[in-house]
């Protein structure tokens, strides 16, 4: 405490901040991209970027209706009013039980229970045309709508209201038994509508019972405005949107850890002071106007970071590397010693690689937003021990990460299988397009490949015309060409001679490597095979 009181004093008199201790929140607002650091010890853990004109879907609530039944699939399609219907498997319209991650907690009033519904119920609970409250659980990604869920809920800074669920519980990550006692205590006491329940969140920690009490206010007002929505509207219509990109993270983000948010957006200083102000008048004084010169992300060595951890090659501290591969299917990752040598003892230096690469996985998953089945290829290492300390490395850095990880030991063949849930599309997807030249494969054909597969295109046209007609001009790329002059023009006049054809050959570098064009010289129409 005294020596974080020393280095508050001495960047107060020096000017000078010291980014390479503490928890940061760096938010870069622009016309067309809103962008979202946090930062540890300096050190990039969570980053997220928000385009103009573009909606959060994950999270807001729509009145929809049922298109259809698909009983092979056990699941329907709902119409929300976007480009797509939904998908609601059956699992999804049952009441949900907690999450293993939560302690229940039994409140006097619960005593009448439900009735049980199954799978079998669901067609007769929402047949074709009839109307339905749902939440998307995961954004539409490629050429699928979102995923929706019956069980609703809403999120505030302290606690999760469950307005169709009367279960209650406090999250885990809390550990200290007397504090949770005190907050189950206070759960047992708040005056909750019928029927609803809530989630004291790791945040509730510490906090005073009126500041919990306010917190469920607002998200009460919240339930309310929705309901209102709800029963004013015709489907299919949105009845809650979920906050954008600088509201999300001030909710999710903004805990008694972040020593503060720095935003170079002056408008969005004072929005998220007012958002905060009427829970946390601390947090207020954490949240500040950057006017620095150059760029924020750039003042606080955030851009590099993002710069180098979206390669395909990672580099590790202790010399090693990991490689990782997104296919449709999975996410390959693969890990080396690289430059790692060590000082002699070998399963040393593999189990300090193995141990940094589970580290570095879990934190690239997080920052690349990489979902679905992940296999990682750790380096082969003889003791079990060795093999369960990487385990329970990758288990404790995947802790922290808001989807939801399983994750299985590492199997005979040095495999470790997990998966990570996909909320919605990778960051890699948001980002980038497949290139046009490689067709996202990441190579292309050697000029001597393309010359081989040239001659062969133009002996098989050449066949095909007749004798007055084998005039011919052949369009390709500069390399190609390059490769044409140099080596492979003897080859060119041997098929000349061979079909008495003339040929005219012509670079174009607008063209790429791949692309060949065999045009009819005297009518300038393009001979296709």
């Amino acid at each position: 405490m005294a020596f974080q009181f020393v280095k508050k004093i001495k960047e107060i008199f020096t000017g000078q901040k010291d980014f390479t201790s503490g928890t940061r929140i760096v938010i870069n607002c622009e016309k067309l991209e809103n962008r979202v650091a946090l930062l540890e010890n300096g050190v990039l853990e969570e980053y997220s970027i928000e385009r103009a004109g573009s909606t959060h879907l994950v999270g807001s609530i729509f009145k929809g209706r049922i298109k259809n039944i698909e009983q092979g699939l056990k699941a329907m399609f709902v119409d929300i009013g976007l480009d797509k219907n939904a998908f609601l498997h059956f699992w999804d319209a049952i009441p949900a039980a907690l999450d293993a991650g939560l302690e229940e907690v039994r409140r006097g009033g619960n005593s009448k229970k439900p009735k049980n519904v199954t799978a079998k119920d669901i067609p007769s609970l929402y047949p074709i045309g009839s109307e339905i409250l749902i939440q998307v659980s995961k954004g539409p990604v490629g050429n699928k709508g979102p995923r929706v869920t019956t069980n609703i809920s809403l999120a505030g800074r302290l606690l999760v209201l469950m307005p169709l669920n009367d279960s209650c519980g406090i999250s885990r990550k809390i550990e200290d038994p007397k504090e949770r006692a005190r907050l189950r205590g206070i759960i047992e006491k708040l005056t909750l509508p019928e029927g609803m329940g809530l989630i004291m969140r790791t945040e509730a920690a510490g906090k005073r019972a009126r500041h919990i009490i306010r917190d469920l206010s607002i998200v009460l007002e919240q339930w309310n405005e929705i309901v209102a929505n709800r029963d004013s509207k015709a489907a299919p219509v949105c009845c809650f949107q979920e906050p954008d990109l600088v509201e999300r993270t001030v909710r999710d983000f903004l805990t008694e850890e972040v020593g503060e948010i720095a935003c170079d957006n002056q408008e969005v200083v004072e929005r998220m002071k007012t958002m905060v102000a009427p829970i946390s008048r601390r947090a207020v004084r954490r949240i500040t106007f950057f006017n620095g010169a150059g760029s924020i992300f750039e003042r606080y060595q955030v851009q590099r970071q993002i710069d180098s951890a979206f390669y395909r090659q990672v580099w590790l501290p202790c010399g090693g590397y990991i490689v990782i591969d997104q296919t449709e299917a999975l996410v390959a990752i693969d890990v080396n010693t690289g430059r790692n040598k060590g000082s002699g003892n070998q399963d040393k230096v593999l189990l300090e690689t193995n141990m940094e690469a589970a580290a570095e996985v879990a934190r690239q998953l997080r920052l690349r937003n990489m979902g679905g089945l992940i296999v990682v290829d750790f380096i082969d290492m003889k003791a079990r021990k060795d093999q369960q300390s990487v385990f329970k490395t990758m288990i404790e850095h995947t802790r922290r990460d808001k989807a939801k990880t399983q994750i299985l030991p590492i199997s005979q063949f040095g495999l470790m299988e997990m998966t990570r849930q996909r909320l919605h599309e990778s960051l890699s997807d948001a980002l980038y397009e497949t290139c046009p030249q490689c067709k996202g494969h990441g190579m292309i054909k050697t000029p001597l490949t393309m010359s081989v597969e040239l001659q062969r295109r133009v002996a098989a046209v050449l066949q095909r015309q007749p004798e007055n007609e084998r005039d011919i001009l052949v369009v390709v790329h500069p390399d190609v060409m390059q490769r044409l002059r140099s080596t492979d023009d003897q080859l060119l006049v041997d098929l000349e001679r061979k079909y008495l054809a003339r040929m005219t050959f012509r670079s174009d570098p607008t063209y790429l490597r791949e692309q060949i064009a065999i045009v009819n010289a005297k009518t300038g129409v393009e001979i296709k095979l």
